[in-house]
């Protein structure tokens, strides 16, 4: 079983957590799960899990949402039209708009709506 496999050292764990990364920055714009980076990687979810664990100190699922946050954020930010914060929460991923803006304002201090107006007064 994966599971008696002897523990990964620091070093194989944090190259499995670069991999992960890299695969998810390249497919950032599509709805990536983590069965699909655990498939790309090779590894089991709980192999994933304990390295980022370990090496980050946060879950593989919290690692994507970041990712997609930030990458909803440069897109309010870049947006050189008045965007909903629905339809760029939607186009990354976030279904759930009170999650993403409760998600958003605990990383980045402030709203969604407030990024895009402090974006359009400049």
């Amino acid at each position: 079983a994966p599971d008696q496999a002897p523990p990964l050292n620091p070093t194989a764990r944090k190259r499995m957590v670069d991999r992960a990364r890299d695969y998810a920055l390249a497919h950032l714009d599509e709805p990536l799960s983590i069965l699909d980076v655990c498939n790309h990687i090779g590894t089991s979810r709980r192999k994933l899990q304990y390295c980022f664990q370990e090496t980050l100190g946060i879950n593989p699922v919290a690692f994507l949402r970041t990712l997609r946050l930030n990458a909803a954020r440069r897109e309010l930010r870049e947006s050189n039209r008045v965007e909903l914060v629905q339809t760029v929460a939607a186009r990354w991923g976030f279904w759930h708009l009170s999650r993403f803006s409760s998600d958003y304002r605990t990383l980045f201090g402030e709203t969604p709506s407030q990024t895009l107006q402090r974006t359009h007064l400049c």
